[in-house]
């Protein structure tokens, strides 16, 4: 349970650099997003989720 606060508190982290170093920049892209289809938005969303496993999985495999 430790690791899955943590783990959420880091997202929170990096979710937030965005908008407080380029505000204008970040709002602009979410503008962008809000304009595509719904395919579109889950295509994105799919390809995040396969990174992010991968890499996951990748820092699995080197750390052991």
């Amino acid at each position: 349970m430790e690791v899955l606060l943590r783990t959420f508190a880091l997202v929170l982290v990096l979710e937030g650099i965005l908008p407080f170093l380029v505000p204008e920049r970040w709002r602009q892209t979410v503008i962008r997003l809000s304009q595509m289809s719904d395919r579109q938005v889950r295509s994105f969303g799919f390809g995040a989720i396969v990174l992010g496993v991968i890499l996951f999985q990748c820092v699995v495999w080197v750390t052991g």
